[in-house]
């Protein structure tokens, strides 16, 4: 009945993003090309669908070869502009993705935010000429900047193909929308069949008849804030979308006793903290965190004994070698 009452008003917004699209297909809104490879990922969809592994993914991949620049909006970040990223920032300053790529590849990669795309990839340019790959993070939907190439990113359990734009769904913009990437890559896979591969294909190639890949997350193993041993039994906190795959991966083997579960990009407090750590000394358990949730929560006076993070990778299902070849002989072609 909701999902009734909300169809006239997913309707237009549809019909609003339509135009806008429109408009920049036939020239009528500028867009930008540059001189470096631009290589955007993103999504159809709000929430989360694995955009921060398949960035780093690309950094691992790329970063030995050419001169990478990472740019984000820096969503959650209580600065504006364009921001380039050194060793005075932290998660408040730049948000907490581009916070961590810093964290990760600081002196192999420059990262920058700002909201202006364009702006952002002319003053990385004006600041190293040495780049020729710019990596923009969730940037489908902006159109202003026109990419080398465009990577979209669908949950395998919740394909763009079954849903709705907003408000009726989750999509930003309506699943036509799928036709501008140049590749399709569905995250979060676990077991999946020939039969389910086959069908998955059929349903993306209704909308985007490009090369689908399948992929899935590569937990690792949970890593010490300070070097202690952590206990089976874990308090788990998540500031991310969607939790469900990391609680399955960790009931395996762990015994999930409380799970914190705040809002994706949630801004961490001293009181925050403060019941955590109660909690997991009423328990006896170690804290488990997600690595984007590291980032923001390490900086707060906290008990570090108790507390974990966990990294994650993005990992090709099959046919990796051929992703990663694709990627590097598209960059080549644009730069020769």
């Amino acid at each position: 009945m909701l999902l009734g009452l909300l169809a006239p008003f997913s309707w237009l917004y549809g019909a609003v993003t339509g135009i806008r699209n429109f408009f920049y297909q036939i020239g009528l809104i500028k867009t930008h090309s540059f001189p470096c490879a631009v290589i955007s990922v993103g999504n159809l969809s709000v929430g989360g669908t694995g955009k921060t592994p398949m960035i780093e993914y690309l950094v691992r991949l790329l970063k030995a070869e050419f001169t990478v620049a990472v740019l984000s909006r820096g969503y959650g970040r209580k600065t504006n502009g364009f921001r380039l990223a050194d060793e005075n920032d932290n998660a408040s300053t730049i948000g907490d993705e581009p916070f961590q790529y810093f964290k990760k590849y600081q002196r192999e990669i420059e990262v920058a935010v700002c909201e202006d795309r364009v702006l952002g990839i002319r003053k990385l340019l004006e600041i190293n000429s040495a780049i020729n790959v710019v990596l923009l993070d969730d940037a489908f939907q902006h159109r202003a900047v026109k990419p080398l190439f465009s990577i979209l990113l669908t949950d395998f359990s919740k394909p763009f193909f079954k849903d709705y734009v907003l408000p009726r769904g989750r999509l930003r913009e309506s699943r036509s929308g799928a036709a501008r990437a140049d590749v399709v890559v569905a995250t979060k896979c676990k077991q999946v069949t020939e039969a389910e591969e086959d069908q998955f294909n059929k349903s993306i190639q209704q909308y985007s008849p490009k090369l689908v890949y399948f992929s899935t997350i590569n937990y690792q193993n949970p890593i010490s804030f300070e070097k202690s041993v952590m206990e089976k039994n874990i308090v788990l906190v998540t500031g991310i979308a969607n939790s469900r795959p990391m609680e399955e991966h960790l009931a395996v083997n762990y015994s999930i006793r409380h799970h914190f579960r705040f809002s994706d990009h949630h801004d961490y407090s001293l009181i925050d903290v403060n019941r955590i750590q109660y909690k997991a000394r009423e328990l006896g358990a170690s804290i488990l965190t997600t690595e984007k949730d590291k980032v923001k929560i390490e900086s707060l006076p906290i008990e570090k004994k108790y507390w974990f993070y966990l990294p994650i990778e993005t990992e090709f299902i099959k046919n990796g070698s051929e992703f990663d070849t694709t990627i590097r002989m598209k960059i080549n072609q644009h730069l020769s």
